[in-house]
């Protein structure tokens, strides 16, 4: 009977086939869900797939994770990734701990990258020039509301109020998995009342796709051109959130205020604009001076 219990004992493979169906899919954005599949064909099934569950100790996971360190970011969703499903195994008893638990992550270095307003100028010039203007009125929108691009490919008619002037964003968009009503500027409102006027009025998305009823989806050739006549390098689409924010709380708004837009539940996410927010204060200060000199 011992044996035949293990030979039955369940496997990593089946773990993670038990985690995509019964947690990832019901509870998980669909990027999310992609980003985990990636993970468990790319590294862990063909690393740990045929290991039983009950087997794979700390010293496992150790070894896996640092097999990664060249790529630590990765290495650390492997490892996030890890600890859930082992979290759930544990809760299915199949087994009694958390391998994955008291691995040290690596250190990873934020991104901050963002556009001085000569880059900016440059962006907005190619966006004009592109002949693909579906795609750049949705980097436009994205500029002028800072949102996340899945946001806004995703999102619908019905999800805005131009009337009010609020971009009403489902939970199941967000991802903070809550709903956000988000004021919008009356530049974001004009663009969007031009792209309706010569909208399709069955599509239910603002920037639709190729295929019927679906949004559009694919910027990366589209991106890439986009950088390369603006002259930008290292900037990537999500930085434009980055750009939005940075300019904003340089213009002198409090990191709460840019925190909400952005729909930032942590303040501690938003404190990576704080030292932003010395240069309108260091230009007050410089008045005093000035009046002293003269």
């Amino acid at each position: 009977e011992a044996r035949q219990a293990v030979r039955k004992a369940e496997t990593i493979a089946e773990l993670a086939a038990q985690y995509i169906s019964h947690h990832a899919k019901p509870k998980k954005r669909e990027k999310s869900v992609t980003n985990d599949l990636s993970m468990l064909k790319g590294i862990i099934i063909p690393e740990l797939g045929n290991r039983k569950v009950a087997d794979v100790g700390h010293r496992d996971i150790q070894a896996l994770h640092n097999s990664l360190g060249e790529t630590p970011y990765r290495a650390n969703r492997t490892l996030a990734l890890l600890s859930k499903m082992f979290a759930l195994s544990v809760r299915w008893g199949w087994r009694h701990d958390n391998p994955a638990k008291g691995v040290e992550r690596f250190p990873e270095q934020k991104r901050f990258r963002w556009l001085s307003d000569a880059e900016l100028a440059r962006l907005v010039s190619a966006l004009d020039e592109h002949p693909n203007q579906n795609a750049a009125n949705a980097i436009r929108l994205q500029l002028l509301t800072g949102a996340r691009i899945g946001e806004v490919l995703t999102a619908k008619w019905d999800d805005f109020d131009l009337v009010r002037g609020v971009w009403i964003k489902p939970s199941h968009h967000t991802k903070q998995k809550r709903t956000e009503h988000l004021p919008l500027s009356g530049a974001a409102i004009t663009l969007l009342q031009s792209i309706k006027e010569t909208a399709n009025i069955e599509q239910p998305f603002v920037f639709p796709g190729k295929t019927p009823n679906q949004p559009l989806k694919e910027l990366k050739r589209f991106w890439h051109s986009i950088t390369t006549t603006a002259k930008l390098s290292d900037y990537r689409i999500h930085d434009n959130r980055h750009t939005h924010a940075s300019h904003l709380v340089s213009s002198g708004l409090s990191l709460p205020v840019v925190g909400r837009l952005l729909g930032h539940t942590n303040p501690l996410t938003t404190q990576r604009y704080a030292h932003l927010a010395d240069d309108p204060l260091r230009e007050a200060a410089e008045i005093m001076a000035k009046k002293l000199e003269r």
